[in-house]
């Protein structure tokens, strides 16, 4: 049953509307500019080969059709050098489009990369073959021994175990650090790929834009990789020195895990962000872990609350005190700094509460501007509402909770008690069109709730979610 917290009225400290439509305006400008960006290049791709010679290729059907193939793999080359740098976690794009968006853009662009990639083999075997008047085994067999096409064969290889461990029915078989480590076979695939790109044909030829335009293009995924993924989380590990100071559990599978190190308010998190961490003890050291901050760091020390979900994060709640901490972030824009509207909507299940416990903490509020409403199946699940609370208190929000299993058969993220009172996201949220909505919990939940308030008419940008799975 939903219940009401009484509301105390705080000075306010809001971020001005006008702030947040500049801000809004910036990031549309700023996604907009590196969407073109990445069309042209793919256009440019195409465009580079057709001006040094491709355009002439086209006189005979087996000419054509390695044309065809050529471009198919141009493209689809220019869209996998596009996932890596998606994938890299470049600090401007983590801010326009958000850490969850980017990642579904790297997703939604796998399996066209792939056929493009199939059919830049496909293409070239048939149409060398179709010139050479033999048949495609024995084409692919002379294809073969060409230098550096046993590389490029292995690249392809190694590319279709990737794909076809991110199909959802293949990956949910294997756990997060196993399908990890196979994901990290695509920078071999791209690395594998290469130098064929160079030896075989005229086609990148020295002294061509084409060849510089390729160069650059594999500089700056691989660069982004090297910088954001591996070297920049590198010295930032080091330079703040995070260590475990003690692990406090909170509930059943449930623990925080408090650190300590050295300047850590200059990592510049914002409430609602996430690190990936990587605990240095005999048991976790080789994976990590998306973990969002559950409450605003101290110059010298900072939280994290999880839930064990698998073998991986169950480890976490049994971390020896002193284990040296390393991590990448902070990322995602399930921040203050994605708002747009003058409210300020909340609904958070689960594990969900600790980025907009963080989140809350973040941000300045007049009374009154913002509405929470925190949801669990049992009284178990109520993790750290206390905090929740006091925070919701200190900055004059109405605060709601709603505890009971949902009924059965039914699609709703409310419960039982809720949905026979007939309560909605709109009686909850009375001022849902003029709210910024922020939704974090299990994902088939978030997407029930996120599903109502598109069907209220409420625009997308208003609406902010957290993914929990991978």
């Amino acid at each position: 049953m939903i219940a009401e917290s009484p509301m105390r009225t705080t000075s306010p400290r809001p971020t001005s509307p006008r702030t947040r439509a500049e801000r809004f305006r910036r990031r549309l400008r700023a996604a907009d500019l590196l969407l073109s960006a990445s069309w042209t290049s793919a256009a440019a791709a195409v465009a580079l080969y057709l001006a040094y010679g491709g355009a002439g290729l086209f006189n005979t059907v087996g000419d054509a059709v390695t044309s065809l193939g050529i471009i198919a793999g141009l493209i689809g080359t220019n869209l996998i050098l596009l996932m890596l740098v998606l994938a890299a976690r470049v600090p401007i794009i983590d801010r326009v489009f958000g850490h969850d968006r980017a990642m579904a853009a790297h997703r939604a662009l796998g399996k066209p990369a792939f056929y493009l990639i199939l059919a830049h083999a496909v293409l070239l075997i048939l149409g060398y073959g179709i010139t050479a008047g033999i048949n495609p085994v024995a084409e692919t067999i002379s294809i073969f021994g060409l230098p550096d096409m046993p590389l490029a064969f292995l690249g392809f290889g190694l590319l279709i175990v990737v794909i076809v461990t991110s199909i959802v029915v293949v990956r949910r078989r294997f756990k997060y650090e196993l399908w990890h480590v196979v994901h990290l076979l695509t920078y071999f695939a791209v690395i594998f790929a290469l130098p064929h790109q160079f030896s075989v044909g005229g086609m990148l030829a020295n002294g061509t834009f084409q060849r510089v335009y390729w160069i650059a293009l594999y500089v700056i995924a691989l660069g982004s990789i090297a910088t954001f993924r591996f070297a920049e989380p590198i010295v930032k590990s080091l330079q703040h020195g995070i260590r475990v100071t003690r692990v406090e559990q909170v509930a059943n599978g449930v623990a925080s895990i408090h650190l300590s190190g050295r300047n850590l308010s200059a990592l510049g998190s914002a409430g609602g962000q996430f690190f990936v961490w990587r605990f240095w003890s005999g048991k976790t050291w080789w994976h990590s872990h998306p973990i969002s901050l559950s409450a605003q760091p101290t110059d010298r020390t900072a939280r994290i609350t999880v839930r064990a979900l698998g073998n991986g994060s169950s480890s976490l709640s049994r971390l020896p005190k002193g284990t040296r901490v390393s991590f990448e972030g902070p990322y995602g824009l399930f921040t203050d700094a994605a708002r747009t509207a003058p409210k300020l909507a909340i609904v958070a299940a689960g594990i969900g509460v600790t980025p907009v416990r963080a989140l809350l903490e973040h941000s300045h509020l007049a009374s009154g501007e913002a509405t929470i409403l925190l949801r669990a199946s049992t009284e178990d699940e109520t993790y750290l509402w206390d905090e929740m609370e006091a925070l919701a208190t200190q900055q004059g929000a109405r605060f709601y909770t709603s505890v009971g299993r949902r009924p059965k058969g039914r699609d709703t993220w409310l419960s039982s008690r809720d949905v026979s009172r007939n309560v909605r996201l709109s009686s909850v949220f009375p001022d849902l069109a003029r709210s910024d909505l922020y939704v974090c919990g299990p994902q088939a939940w978030t997407d029930l709730v996120v599903g109502e308030a598109r069907a209220t008419g409420m625009p997308e940008h208003q609406i902010h979610t957290e993914r929990f799975d991978w």
